[in-house]
């Protein structure tokens, strides 16, 4: 347990931001997994407005940095392709 004053208001600090990243983090998720679902149903309208959805929601978690810029680009460029291959022509 911290026994100094600038040593407990981190911990407070932490506890709220732990908090906070959990929110957001379980919210992110949440919009990935609407986006695989509507993908594994093969439903593109669905896929692509639970994309935008989920785009914002990473963008706004990286820029919080309860999410590292790359990690959230690198989700959403993956999600993009697999949308992208949903609605391209079967080859």
């Amino acid at each position: 347990m911290a026994n100094h004053p600038s040593a407990e208001k981190r911990n407070r600090q932490r506890v709220k931001r732990t908090l906070r990243n959990r929110s957001i983090n379980s919210a992110v998720r949440t919009h990935i997994k609407t986006v695989r679902a509507a993908i594994a149903a093969k439903d593109e309208k669905a896929a692509r407005e639970a994309l935008l959805q989920a785009t914002v929601a990473l963008d706004k978690a990286a820029s919080k940095g309860a999410l590292p810029r790359e990690a959230a680009s690198r989700k959403v460029s993956r999600l993009a392709s697999l949308v992208h291959k949903l609605g391209a022509p079967a080859a």
